[in-house]
């Protein structure tokens, strides 16, 4: 029985070489390229569905110039290099945790030899490029996350631009620190000390967050501005900051919880 994602090696593949000797997709709307997340913005997935038609046109490219389905008749090296790109585009846009990823393994699993499967990894790509496009790839933890913390900053917000912004600051601050938690249960990292059931810091988390490729190395410093200003509120360094560094405090957050779901 061959899984949801195998399954599109015959829909969605043969509409990519019916849709053009280049194997052009035709264009798709606003809409198709981007969902509303939380803050009333919309996440645009143009960038990823590119990295996919890029790598899907390639294909359609060898089948056309393979006798064979599996493409086995065309050179190992050209195949592996392509099913290298499509998993490093799986990782890349949806993590090494993601049910994409998951199926790519459990392909991989039966042979190591990356270029004898072409046509199944081009199959998870192709279900992965038509997810994006119909704004499926988020998960319910995902979407619960992202609702929970939009109350506490829209919260902070709130006490911030009524004049509390000492107040406004802490729970900014700490509801930064719960995503990092949840980011560290998403990636597999513990959120305790070794041996111990004492939480790990904010810092920590945040240096070995960064260390696993949660998140960039300019995200990082960020959050460890963050994290400072969360804490001169804290412990009562109230002159160290003005109501506008709280501002852009919350934004800064609500813009990192966006482009990095738990």
């Amino acid at each position: 029985m061959t899984s949801r994602f195998e399954d599109h090696e015959l829909r969605g593949l043969e509409q990519y070489s019916r849709d053009g000797k280049n194997g052009e997709r035709r264009k798709e709307s606003h809409a198709a390229t981007s969902w509303p997340n939380h803050w009333g913005k919309h996440v645009n997935t143009a960038v990823f569905q590119k990295q996919l038609d890029s790598i899907l046109q390639d294909f359609v490219a060898m089948q056309r110039r393979s006798t064979l389905k599996d493409l086995s008749d065309l050179p190992r090296e050209e195949r592996q290099a392509l099913v290298t790109r499509a998993l490093a585009s799986i990782h890349r846009i949806t993590g090494k945790e993601s049910a994409y990823a998951s199926d790519a393994a459990r392909i991989i699993q039966v042979n190591p030899a990356l270029h004898v499967h072409t046509t199944s990894i081009m199959g998870v790509a192709q279900a992965l490029r038509d997810d994006l496009a119909a704004g499926y790839t988020k998960s319910l933890v995902e979407i619960v996350h992202a609702e929970v913390f939009a109350d506490f900053l829209e919260m902070a917000e709130h006490l911030t631009e009524s004049g509390y912004k000492d107040a406004g600051a802490v729970i900014a601050g700490s509801t930064l620190e719960g995503h990092l938690r949840g980011l560290c249960q998403k990636s597999g990292i513990p959120t305790v000390k070794t041996g111990t059931t004492e939480p790990k810091k904010a810092d920590s988390m945040n240096t070995e967050l960064a260390a696993a490729g949660a998140y960039s190395k300019l995200d990082q410093k960020n959050v460890t501005a963050w994290l400072d200003l969360r804490n001169k509120a804290a412990h009562g360094d109230y002159a160290k900051y003005n109501k506008d560094q709280v501002t852009l405090l919350i934004a800064g957050i609500r813009d990192f919880i966006s482009r990095n779901p738990a």
